[in-house]
Protein backbone atom coordinates (compact mmCIF):
# COMPACT_ATOMS: atom_id res chain seq x y z
CA UNK A 1 0.00 0.00 0.00
CA UNK A 2 1.07 3.59 -0.63
CA UNK A 3 -0.82 5.81 2.20
CA UNK A 4 1.77 8.31 2.68
CA UNK A 5 0.32 8.73 6.71
CA UNK A 6 1.07 4.75 6.62
CA UNK A 7 4.50 3.45 7.53
CA UNK A 8 5.57 1.00 5.15
CA UNK A 9 4.70 -2.51 6.26
CA UNK A 10 6.79 -4.93 7.91
CA UNK A 11 7.21 -8.51 7.89
CA UNK A 12 5.82 -9.90 11.28
CA UNK A 13 8.52 -11.85 13.39
CA UNK A 14 6.45 -14.85 13.90
CA UNK A 15 6.00 -15.47 9.87
CA UNK A 16 2.32 -15.35 10.55
CA UNK A 17 0.15 -13.46 8.42
CA UNK A 18 -3.29 -11.86 9.85
CA UNK A 19 -4.83 -12.55 6.35
CA UNK A 20 -8.78 -14.00 6.42
CA UNK A 21 -9.05 -17.45 6.05
CA UNK A 22 -9.36 -17.81 2.07
CA UNK A 23 -11.99 -20.70 2.93
CA UNK A 24 -14.29 -18.02 4.21
CA UNK A 25 -14.71 -15.52 0.88
CA UNK A 26 -17.08 -13.09 1.94
CA UNK A 27 -15.26 -12.67 5.44
CA UNK A 28 -12.54 -11.89 3.52
CA UNK A 29 -13.62 -9.23 1.64
CA UNK A 30 -15.08 -7.53 4.76
CA UNK A 31 -11.95 -7.68 6.84
CA UNK A 32 -8.91 -8.09 4.93
CA UNK A 33 -8.22 -4.50 4.51
CA UNK A 34 -8.51 -4.17 8.67
CA UNK A 35 -6.70 -6.99 9.23
CA UNK A 36 -3.77 -5.64 7.29
CA UNK A 37 -3.62 -2.14 8.74
CA UNK A 38 -3.75 -4.17 12.29
CA UNK A 39 -1.37 -6.60 11.86
CA UNK A 40 1.33 -3.23 10.24
CA UNK A 41 -0.21 -1.51 13.97
CA UNK A 42 0.96 -4.83 16.06
CA UNK A 43 4.20 -5.24 14.11
CA UNK A 44 5.60 -2.11 14.49
CA UNK A 45 4.56 -1.56 18.08
CA UNK A 46 6.48 -4.78 19.45
CA UNK A 47 9.30 -3.39 17.36
CA UNK A 48 9.16 0.02 19.19
CA UNK A 49 8.76 -1.53 22.59
CA UNK A 50 11.08 -4.73 21.67
CA UNK A 51 8.74 -6.72 23.25
CA UNK A 52 7.22 -9.80 20.98
CA UNK A 53 4.20 -10.06 23.19
CA UNK A 54 2.06 -6.79 23.55
CA UNK A 55 -0.75 -6.37 25.84
CA UNK A 56 -4.04 -6.09 23.34
CA UNK A 57 -7.50 -5.02 24.61
CA UNK A 58 -10.07 -5.52 22.14
CA UNK A 59 -13.42 -3.50 23.46
CA UNK A 60 -16.70 -4.95 21.99
CA UNK A 61 -14.45 -8.44 20.45
CA UNK A 62 -17.82 -10.53 21.09
CA UNK A 63 -16.45 -14.43 19.72
CA UNK A 64 -12.83 -13.19 18.88
CA UNK A 65 -12.58 -12.50 15.61
CA UNK A 66 -10.14 -10.03 16.08
CA UNK A 67 -8.88 -11.11 18.92
CA UNK A 68 -8.15 -15.05 18.29
CA UNK A 69 -5.83 -14.71 15.53
CA UNK A 70 -4.13 -11.80 17.74
CA UNK A 71 -3.31 -14.07 20.08
CA UNK A 72 -2.26 -16.29 17.50
CA UNK A 73 0.29 -13.84 16.71
CA UNK A 74 1.94 -14.09 20.35
CA UNK A 75 -0.04 -11.16 22.09
CA UNK A 76 -2.24 -11.07 24.91
CA UNK A 77 -5.55 -10.41 24.22
CA UNK A 78 -8.39 -8.88 26.39
CA UNK A 79 -11.74 -9.02 25.32
CA UNK A 80 -14.51 -6.87 27.00
CA UNK A 81 -18.17 -8.02 25.42
CA UNK A 82 -21.45 -7.21 27.41
CA UNK A 83 -22.90 -10.74 25.91
CA UNK A 84 -22.48 -13.60 28.01
CA UNK A 85 -22.83 -15.90 24.89
CA UNK A 86 -20.33 -14.50 23.06
CA UNK A 87 -17.61 -14.53 25.98
CA UNK A 88 -18.57 -18.23 25.72
CA UNK A 89 -18.09 -19.05 22.34
CA UNK A 90 -14.95 -16.36 22.79
CA UNK A 91 -13.44 -18.88 25.69
CA UNK A 92 -14.36 -22.27 23.39
CA UNK A 93 -12.85 -20.72 20.11
CA UNK A 94 -9.92 -19.76 21.56
CA UNK A 95 -9.47 -23.24 23.63
CA UNK A 96 -9.88 -25.06 20.26
CA UNK A 97 -7.14 -22.43 19.12
CA UNK A 98 -4.84 -23.71 21.62
CA UNK A 99 -4.82 -20.29 22.48
CA UNK A 100 -6.70 -19.85 26.31
CA UNK A 101 -3.71 -18.90 28.37
CA UNK A 102 -3.54 -15.52 25.99
CA UNK A 103 -7.06 -14.69 25.89
CA UNK A 104 -9.10 -13.50 28.43
CA UNK A 105 -12.77 -12.29 28.43
CA UNK A 106 -14.80 -10.08 30.41
CA UNK A 107 -18.22 -8.87 30.66
CA UNK A 108 -18.66 -5.00 30.30
CA UNK A 109 -19.00 -2.01 28.25
CA UNK A 110 -16.99 1.09 27.10
CA UNK A 111 -19.15 3.05 29.54
CA UNK A 112 -17.85 1.22 32.80
CA UNK A 113 -14.76 -0.10 30.82
CA UNK A 114 -12.51 0.49 33.87
CA UNK A 115 -14.99 -1.40 36.14
CA UNK A 116 -13.64 -4.48 34.69
CA UNK A 117 -10.35 -4.02 32.88
CA UNK A 118 -6.62 -1.61 33.71
CA UNK A 119 -6.86 2.19 33.40
CA UNK A 120 -3.19 2.82 30.99
CA UNK A 121 -2.41 -0.99 30.61
CA UNK A 122 -2.38 -1.76 27.00
CA UNK A 123 0.00 -1.31 24.09
CA UNK A 124 -3.08 -1.54 21.78
CA UNK A 125 -7.03 -1.05 22.16
CA UNK A 126 -9.78 -2.35 19.49
CA UNK A 127 -12.62 -0.59 19.36
CA UNK A 128 -14.57 -1.95 16.32
CA UNK A 129 -18.17 -1.69 15.89
CA UNK A 130 -18.62 -0.38 18.99
CA UNK A 131 -19.41 3.36 18.48
CA UNK A 132 -22.53 3.11 16.61
CA UNK A 133 -24.01 1.33 19.88
CA UNK A 134 -23.26 3.57 22.69
CA UNK A 135 -24.93 6.43 24.25
CA UNK A 136 -22.13 8.87 24.02
CA UNK A 137 -19.01 8.48 21.17
CA UNK A 138 -17.13 11.49 22.54
CA UNK A 139 -16.60 9.33 25.89
CA UNK A 140 -16.79 5.97 24.41
CA UNK A 141 -13.67 6.88 22.71
CA UNK A 142 -12.19 9.02 25.33
CA UNK A 143 -12.59 5.32 27.82
CA UNK A 144 -10.76 3.22 25.31
CA UNK A 145 -8.00 5.91 24.99
CA UNK A 146 -7.63 6.17 28.38
CA UNK A 147 -6.96 2.10 27.93
CA UNK A 148 -3.73 3.13 26.52
CA UNK A 149 -0.52 3.32 27.68
CA UNK A 150 1.38 6.13 27.29
CA UNK A 151 2.38 5.01 23.95
CA UNK A 152 0.44 3.49 22.01
CA UNK A 153 -2.08 2.64 18.88
CA UNK A 154 -6.02 2.37 18.60
CA UNK A 155 -7.65 0.96 16.23
CA UNK A 156 -11.08 2.14 15.45
CA UNK A 157 -13.50 0.64 13.16
CA UNK A 158 -17.22 2.22 12.82
CA UNK A 159 -19.97 2.67 9.84
CA UNK A 160 -19.36 4.74 7.53
CA UNK A 161 -22.27 7.51 6.53
CA UNK A 162 -21.54 7.09 2.64
CA UNK A 163 -21.75 3.55 2.38
CA UNK A 164 -25.57 3.36 3.75
CA UNK A 165 -26.98 5.99 1.85
CA UNK A 166 -25.05 4.42 -1.23
CA UNK A 167 -26.65 1.22 -0.72
CA UNK A 168 -30.22 2.15 0.16
CA UNK A 169 -29.72 4.54 -2.92
CA UNK A 170 -28.45 1.50 -5.61
CA UNK A 171 -31.61 -0.42 -3.90
CA UNK A 172 -34.15 1.69 -5.36
CA UNK A 173 -34.88 2.86 -1.72
CA UNK A 174 -34.50 7.11 -2.47
CA UNK A 175 -36.35 8.59 0.07
CA UNK A 176 -34.47 6.30 2.82
CA UNK A 177 -31.24 7.52 1.32
CA UNK A 178 -32.04 10.95 1.62
CA UNK A 179 -33.39 10.12 4.93
CA UNK A 180 -30.06 9.04 5.88
CA UNK A 181 -28.29 11.60 4.72
CA UNK A 182 -30.42 14.35 6.51
CA UNK A 183 -30.34 12.74 9.99
CA UNK A 184 -27.70 13.70 12.58
CA UNK A 185 -27.06 9.92 12.80
CA UNK A 186 -27.28 8.82 9.46
CA UNK A 187 -30.55 6.55 9.97
CA UNK A 188 -32.07 6.16 7.02
CA UNK A 189 -35.44 5.20 9.01
CA UNK A 190 -37.25 3.35 11.81
CA UNK A 191 -35.86 -0.16 10.81
CA UNK A 192 -32.93 0.77 9.95
CA UNK A 193 -30.37 -1.35 12.56
CA UNK A 194 -27.66 0.42 12.64
CA UNK A 195 -28.10 3.56 15.67
CA UNK A 196 -25.39 5.91 14.30
CA UNK A 197 -23.29 6.51 11.06
CA UNK A 198 -19.86 8.76 10.89
CA UNK A 199 -18.42 10.41 8.18
CA UNK A 200 -14.53 10.66 7.93
CA UNK A 201 -14.07 14.03 9.65
CA UNK A 202 -16.29 12.81 12.55
CA UNK A 203 -14.61 9.57 13.65
CA UNK A 204 -10.72 11.43 13.27
CA UNK A 205 -12.61 14.40 15.14
CA UNK A 206 -13.13 11.53 18.05
CA UNK A 207 -9.71 10.59 17.61
CA UNK A 208 -8.25 13.80 17.39
CA UNK A 209 -10.24 15.46 20.63
CA UNK A 210 -9.72 12.08 22.81
CA UNK A 211 -5.73 13.51 22.39
CA UNK A 212 -4.21 10.64 20.06
CA UNK A 213 -2.47 11.70 16.88
CA UNK A 214 -4.91 10.51 13.05
CA UNK A 215 -1.75 8.03 11.70
CA UNK A 216 -4.02 6.43 9.26
CA UNK A 217 -7.70 6.71 7.37
CA UNK A 218 -9.05 3.61 5.36
CA UNK A 219 -12.33 3.06 4.16
CA UNK A 220 -13.38 -0.51 4.46
CA UNK A 221 -15.87 -2.09 2.36
CA UNK A 222 -15.87 0.18 -0.49
CA UNK A 223 -16.93 -2.60 -3.09
CA UNK A 224 -17.56 -5.86 -1.12
CA UNK A 225 -21.24 -4.80 -0.04
CA UNK A 226 -22.36 -3.96 -3.61
CA UNK A 227 -21.03 -7.03 -5.83
CA UNK A 228 -22.85 -9.50 -6.28
CA UNK A 229 -22.05 -12.85 -4.09
CA UNK A 230 -22.42 -15.08 -6.45
CA UNK A 231 -20.06 -13.33 -8.56
CA UNK A 232 -17.14 -13.72 -6.23
CA UNK A 233 -17.68 -17.08 -5.91
CA UNK A 234 -17.97 -18.43 -8.85
CA UNK A 235 -15.57 -15.90 -11.23
CA UNK A 236 -12.30 -17.55 -11.69
CA UNK A 237 -9.58 -15.12 -9.69
CA UNK A 238 -12.90 -12.61 -8.87
CA UNK A 239 -12.17 -12.58 -5.32
CA UNK A 240 -8.51 -12.24 -5.18
CA UNK A 241 -9.21 -9.33 -8.09
CA UNK A 242 -11.73 -7.80 -5.79
CA UNK A 243 -9.36 -7.94 -2.72
CA UNK A 244 -6.65 -6.06 -4.60
CA UNK A 245 -9.17 -3.41 -5.61
CA UNK A 246 -10.52 -2.67 -2.19
CA UNK A 247 -6.89 -2.42 -0.41
CA UNK A 248 -6.03 0.07 -3.52
CA UNK A 249 -9.22 2.07 -3.02
CA UNK A 250 -8.94 2.03 1.44
CA UNK A 251 -6.28 3.88 1.06
CA UNK A 252 -7.68 7.17 -1.23
CA UNK A 253 -9.80 9.79 0.68
CA UNK A 254 -12.10 9.68 -2.36
CA UNK A 255 -13.21 6.49 -1.57
CA UNK A 256 -13.48 7.05 1.83
CA UNK A 257 -17.46 9.14 1.66
CA UNK A 258 -18.99 5.99 0.21
CA UNK A 259 -17.58 3.09 2.31
CA UNK A 260 -19.77 0.68 4.70
CA UNK A 261 -17.10 1.22 7.26
CA UNK A 262 -14.17 3.38 8.20
CA UNK A 263 -11.14 2.87 9.77
CA UNK A 264 -9.43 5.32 11.92
CA UNK A 265 -5.53 4.45 13.34
CA UNK A 266 -4.81 6.66 16.02
CA UNK A 267 -1.53 7.42 18.42
CA UNK A 268 -0.80 8.49 21.12
CA UNK A 269 1.48 11.39 20.93
CA UNK A 270 4.69 10.10 22.45
CA UNK A 271 4.30 6.70 20.41
CA UNK A 272 7.71 6.73 18.04
CA UNK A 273 7.76 5.31 14.88
CA UNK A 274 9.99 1.76 14.52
Amino acid sequence: MSDPMRPPVSPHPHGTSLRPDPSRPRASLRTAVVWEVLQDALDRRAKATGRASLDVLDTGGGSGNFAVPVARLGHRVTVVDPSPNALFALERRAAEAGLADRVHGVQGDAHGLFDVVERGGYDVVLCHGVLEYVDDPVEGVRNVVAALRSEGVLSLLAAGLGGAVLARALAGHFKEARQALADPDGRWGEGDPVPRRFTTEQLTGLVERAGLRVAAVHGVRVFADLVPGVLVDTEPGALDALLRLEEAAAELPAFHSVATQLHVLGETRGTSEA
